[in-house]
């Protein structure tokens, strides 16, 4: 990468940039799974600035650009991440791995003990992310959904 990555708080401003990269990147995992419906590529605008207001999330930005955004949110001491997205043309520099640490540390601040992510079970390179970064999984479900854990203790 030309510039380096840097690594801040998500913002309902980002919305823009966020929902593009979310589409760009989600395109491969609707070819995987023969869903161009999927909810990373229908939700809209409107309902990503209203899920951003109150977000743990964190964008990673090069330059003037959001090449990066994954999001989160309390639940009791329970961090749940979510939409871990990478520009296309960023994936494999090691955003993921930087993004899900500072979620995770931000997760740590507000009182979190434990993280929860999860993947579709054909998202094979989701899956060596997550299991790489220390990421236990909990649960599979009926349809696919594969669930993971870790400790932020």
């Amino acid at each position: 990468m030309a510039d380096s990555p840097t690594v801040r708080p998500i913002a309902a401003d980002d919305a823009g940039e966020v929902l593009t990269i979310q589409r760009a990147a989600f395109a491969s995992e609707a070819l995987i799974y023969g869903d161009p419906d999927m909810p990373p590529l229908t939700q809209t605008l409107e309902e990503l600035r209203a899920e951003l207001v109150e977000n743990l999330g964190c964008v990673a930005v090069a330059g003037h650009r959001i090449v990066g955004a994954v999001r989160a949110r309390l639940d009791g001491d329970l961090l749940l991440i979510g939409r871990l997205a990478i520009a296309p043309d960023q994936q494999g520099e090691g955003l993921g791995t930087l993004l899900l640490a500072a979620v995770e540390d931000r997760g740590r601040e507000a009182g979190a003990t434990e993280a929860e992510l999860f993947t579709g079970g054909l998202s094979e390179a989701n899956q060596r992310l997550y299991e790489r970064e220390g990421y236990h999984r909990s649960e599979e479900t009926a349809d696919g959904e594969i669930f993971y854990r870790k400790p932020l203790a």
